[in-house]
């Protein structure tokens, strides 16, 4: 009896982590974590947050990024000057060896520029990412709530 409430515990746990584990990519040495955009109206920019882990001893860059659902993808960064938050297009995200590089709200980014559809809360959106080294990958966005900051990753 014993045995198999520790069963159905351990097998309750593995349903819970296993979204989570699905949600996770590998490119070369480049692991890629909860990939996740906001939900975003036909028409207007979009953006995608994820992170990047470096787990080889030699470093990467992520060079571009494509999605079929926008008109223009590129990579961006954000930053406060003069108290406006400005974004600018980057050429490359350098990802040290060892090193994790965060792609979020307030910082760089991906811009999914003249959206096709809309990012709909609850749907995934493919997206080619292509590293230097590592070569290419496609992920998904798990779109969130218009309004998230990314916090919503334990439940894809």
């Amino acid at each position: 009896m014993i045995h198999r409430r520790f069963l159905l515990a351990g097998l309750a746990a593995l349903s819970l982590a296993t979204p989570v584990l699905a949600h996770s990519y590998k490119a070369g040495e480049i692991e890629i974590g909860h990939p996740w955009s906001r939900a975003a109206p036909v028409g207007v920019t979009g953006a995608g947050y994820l992170t990047l882990t470096n787990k080889g001893a030699t470093a990467d860059r992520l060079l571009s990024a494509r999605a079929d659902i926008a008109r223009a993808v590129e990579i961006h960064t954000a930053s406060l000057e003069g108290g406006v938050m400005r974004m600018r297009p980057v050429e490359a995200i350098e990802i040290a060896a060892g090193a994790e590089v965060a792609l979020a709200p307030g910082g760089f980014h991906i811009m999914l520029i003249g959206l096709k559809q809309p990012l709909v809360q609850g749907n995934r959106v493919p997206l080619t990412l292509v590293f230097e080294k590592a070569g290419e990958v496609q992920v998904e966005l798990a779109v969130e709530a218009a309004g998230a900051r990314g916090g919503g990753h334990q439940h894809h």
